[in-house]
């Protein structure tokens, strides 16, 4: 199908920033081999004993080594993410971290030798200023005493994840890259199929999601297999370090504790009434009699309207440059030196992300540009990632990162600068309830869907556990489930819906991950309450909250712009906020004749 004209046909990005090419990139890693070899050679054995000035040694040398072969990781999946469908590309990403795999198990004793060092002694060397650059990453490491094994059996599990779990994400990965879904006699990648559900013509978004259904479906045994493999996987490295539940290791990472967790999935679940309010105002903007599953992003005007690229880049940027210049000056940085791939080519990796690399390079974002307006949102939420990432090149490599309650901060705030802009510049009534309606969409999606996801992953985990390999329509059920109780019935799931459990990466990639969503979003509510309440300063302080990166505690790192996210009315808060939205929907929809689009086929039923 050939790509619509948007002037994101030649937006590619180039990755010789990285590595040259593959060549340079294995000499390379030959390199940091040998480096990672007398680094072992020198310190195995001595870590705990090490003073604070020569800890801090060892790990300037250890976060070089880090530096140069994430740099080889990031060229060897970037580069195959624009084509996943090439062999030569999946040979070179599969070699790239076999190798790197190997020299990390090199390296693997400093972390089992620093949680071995005694809570006295830790305290004491965490004192020093010498160890400033690596205090939080020291301390967070301890703190996982529990859960680390011997050298010799994280070395096992290491080698034996290039195989596992490794090799079936890569697996998922390639197959719904190559996957191809038929509508009006194209053939549609998943990318060109679901952003078709936000059309305005009834008949397209159903047929839309029929055909996006027969292809699932087609995939339905391995996807199933898949699922139930890394399922069992997790459980097994679960059992092995001795974590009590499924997502103890991920709120660990996060770097929050169970309990606020907890009290997060409690308050969104508690206001599903809310998903259930504004879906029947939808339905009532539509003027359809029943609304089904493909009508929820369908916008409530006829809007045929795109986007061109270099119109959604001056959106973007000049909603940056209003908030503070150094945010668009290091988002401009992006297309200036083409560090974007916005193309839609075949077999590309779907969706979009901002990957950060490391310090001494820089982030890269893939989107996959229709022009669409929801386009220009994801545009401004990765570059949201991007500058993110940028500032906190500042960071050494051990703080470079963000946990994943704080790494979609930047981007759900840089989506808002973008939305409040466009509402600016709005005067049409009608046209300012569409904005808002369909940035109501988007909340909804991030907050109460990512926690019905998460439910959904508390189902699979838990019952992979206790019953064993679960089939398909056992998958079916538990998303059927917990999909239904987020609507109230304000939303009717076709029996198609059933199988589009089967397509979401996250679940795979990086289980646990959908809450850090809602949590991103529920802070973003607050910081930019925050920022309308403020007479000046707020931006640089953001953007030194940005610059800061994972060096501290995340309670610790949002407190110094005045937000709690220990006060336990800190998610009712955010969540009264998208109320309050949906009430300015709802007095914009009486007091405005709202345009409605064609339903297409009536109300056809599922």
């Amino acid at each position: 199908m050939p790509t619509p004209e948007t002037g994101a046909d030649d937006v590619r990005w180039t990755l010789e920033d990285l590595h040259a090419d593959p060549e340079v990139l294995k000499d390379d890693l030959a390199e940091v081999k040998a480096d990672a070899e007398a680094f072992a050679d020198r310190y195995r054995g001595r870590i705990g004993d090490l003073g604070a000035e020569a800890l801090a040694d060892a790990l300037d040398t250890l976060g070089s080594i880090h530096d140069r072969l994430g740099r080889a990781q990031a060229y060897a999946y970037l580069h195959w993410t624009a084509d996943t469908n090439d062999p030569e590309r999946g040979a070179l990403r599969q070699e790239v971290q076999e190798t790197v795999d190997r020299i990390q198990q090199q390296l693997v004793f400093v972390e089992t030798e620093w949680v071995a060092v005694p809570e006295e002694r830790v305290e004491d060397l965490l004192s020093h200023d010498a160890l400033a650059d690596y205090r939080h990453y020291l301390e967070t490491e301890h703190l996982r005493k529990e859960h680390v094994l011997s050298e010799v059996e994280e070395k096992v599990l290491s080698e034996k994840n290039i195989t596992g779990k490794n090799a079936w994400t890569r697996f998922f990965d390639e197959t719904l890259g190559a996957a191809r879904y038929e509508l009006d006699g194209e053939s549609l990648t998943q990318e060109e199929i679901l952003s078709k559900l936000y059309e305005p013509n009834r008949t397209l978004r159903r047929e839309a999601a029929l055909s996006f259904t027969e292809g699932l479906k087609e995939h339905r045994r391995t996807l199933t297999f898949v699922f139930n493999t890394l399922l069992a996987d997790k459980a097994s490295t679960d059992r092995l370090r001795d974590y009590d539940h499924w997502l103890e290791q991920r709120n660990l990472a996060n770097e929050v504790d169970d309990e606020t967790v907890e009290t997060l999935i409690d308050a969104v679940t508690g206001r599903y009434d809310l998903v259930a309010r504004f879906y029947r105002l939808k339905k009532r903007l539509l003027g359809v009699d029943e609304l089904y599953d493909y009508d929820r992003y369908a916008p409530v005007r006829e809007a045929d309207s795109t986007y061109e690229w270099d119109e959604a880049r001056s959106l973007v940027l000049d909603a940056y440059d209003d908030f503070h210049p150094d945010m668009a000056q290091t988002a401009r940085r992006f297309f200036d030196d083409n560090w974007i791939d916005a193309a839609l080519e075949p077999g590309k990796r779907s969706g979009a992300f901002s990957h950060g690399t490391v310090p001494s390079a820089h982030p890269y974002v893939l989107l996959n540009y229709t022009g669409k307006a929801r386009d220009v949102q994801t545009l401004a939420h990765e570059l949201g990632h991007g500058v993110h990432q940028s500032l906190a090149r500042e960071q050494t490599i051990f703080h470079h990162g963000t946990p994943l309650t704080t790494a979609e901060m930047a981007s759900v705030f840089g989506e808002m600068l973008v939305f409040q802009r466009l509402m600016r510049r709005e005067d049409d009534p009608a046209n300012r309830l569409a904005l808002l309606m369909s940035k109501i969409d988007d909340t909804i999606a991030t907050v109460f869907r990512q926690v019905a996801m998460n439910r959904f992953e508390a189902r699979i985990h838990t019952d992979r556990r206790q019953s064993g390999e679960l089939q398909s329509d056992q998958f079916a059920e538990h998303w059927m489930e917990t999909q239904r109780a987020m609507f109230e019935g304000s939303v009717t799931l076709g029996d198609h819906y059933q199988h589009w459990w089967s397509y979401v990466p996250h679940f795979l990639h990086t289980p646990g991950y959908v809450y850090a969503y809602a949590f991103g979003e529920l802070l973003v509510l607050a910081l930019y309450a925050r920022y309308e309440e403020s007479d000046g300063g707020f931006a640089d302080q953001y953007l030194d909250l940005l610059r800061a990166g994972g060096s501290d505690w995340p309670h610790e790192l949002v407190g110094r712009m005045g937000v709690d996210l220990e006060d336990e009315d800190f998610w009712q808060n955010g969540l009264s906020h998208i109320e309050g939205l949906i009430e300015q929907a709802e007095m914009l929809a009486d007091q405005t004749a709202v345009e409605r689009p064609a339903r297409g086929d009536g109300a056809p039923t599922s």
